[in-house]
């Protein structure tokens, strides 16, 4: 994960382009890439091209990336951070197998 913040980090310095990811351009940023890779799947669930996903889902990891440099936190910690907070609202005594929302369980 290191290596790739900095290959970001240093992408965005050369080309100065720090100045325009504020926490907000950067949210609408991963909204739209975000929507782009809905697209692949927007006729046909099945028949996707696998290359596109990857190119999008690349796009989202890198603006999500970069939304945590913004901030100033560690995506690795705050994803692990979640998933100890999600363990807990979805106990896998309730929720194995089943795509009920907590609330619901």
């Amino acid at each position: 994960m290191e290596k790739l913040i900095q290959e970001l980090k240093q992408f965005n310095e050369e080309r100065d382009w720090g100045k325009f990811h504020t926490p907000e351009n950067l949210a609408k940023s991963i909204s739209i890439e975000a929507g782009e890779l809905l697209e692949c799947f927007q006729w046909d669930s099945e028949n996707y091209n696998k290359q596109d996903v990857c190119e999008e889902l690349a796009d989202v990891f890198t603006y999500c990336i970069q939304m945590s440099m913004s901030l100033g936190v560690n995506p690795e910690e705050i994803i692990l951070n979640k998933l100890e907070k999600t363990k807990r609202k979805y106990p896998v005594e309730k929720s194995k197998g089943v795509s009920t929302k907590y609330n619901k369980l």
